[in-house]
């Protein structure tokens, strides 16, 4: 849930990025931090557990706007996709104003991406929270590898088995090169404002 900081006049906002072990999460992350570097406002801060990461770090969303006259500051935050850190996962979910899922587009990866999907319908729920209620944002990743030989599933697959329910944007991506993170991360940020404002309207 978004925190208002009157004093600094700032609104800040979790937006997770979620899915399972080596899809990309950390890379995705890596390359906003080293590529936006005016718009990050502090130090990456890493914390390794054994084959995957939590990371997190502050973002500043330049020309997305302000509301009600406070600007809008993003904490971004990364998720150990393993199964044995589920307890992490629920941890770092908790507060989270909006996800971007990133599935592997590798054919050998298509159950741990549903298994990981469902994994983070769960925790929302037992959080309270709809995963169709929230802003969501899916990427599938590692779109480069097919012209490296690797066995990819075709997008429309991908739509179909993660994203039949739930209708959210999608983006193809290779989080390596950085092909499609910035225009995944803009359009949750984009949804993530809406859905804010219209959380203030409400408020009032």
């Amino acid at each position: 849930m978004a925190v208002i900081n009157l004093k600094n006049r700032e609104i800040e906002c979790k937006i997770v990025y979620y899915g399972p072990g080596r899809c990309g999460k950390t890379t995705n992350l890596e390359y906003i931090h080293k590529a936006f570097k005016r718009q990050v406002t502090g130090e990456m801060i890493s914390i390794d557990t054994d084959g995957d990461r939590t990371l997190f770090f502050d973002f500043l969303p330049l020309g997305l706007g302000k509301i009600k006259g406070c600007d809008v500051k993003v904490q971004l935050y990364t998720v150990p996709g393993q199964v044995q850190y589920r307890s992490t996962r629920k941890l770092v979910l908790k507060g989270a104003d909006a996800i971007i899922f990133v599935a592997d587009s590798l054919k050998v990866r298509r159950e741990k991406n549903m298994i990981s999907l469902k994994d983070l319908h769960g925790n929302l729920k037992e959080t309270g929270i709809s995963i169709l209620k929230i802003p969501l944002v899916l990427q599938f990743n590692k779109r480069d590898l097919a012209s490296k030989g690797f066995p990819l599933m075709s997008t429309d697959q991908m739509n179909k088995e993660l994203n039949r329910q739930l209708k959210a944007p999608t983006f193809e991506a290779s989080a390596l090169s950085g092909d499609g993170v910035g225009a995944t991360l803009t359009k949750c940020m984009k949804l993530t404002l809406q859905h804010l404002q219209k959380e203030f309207k409400w408020a009032q």
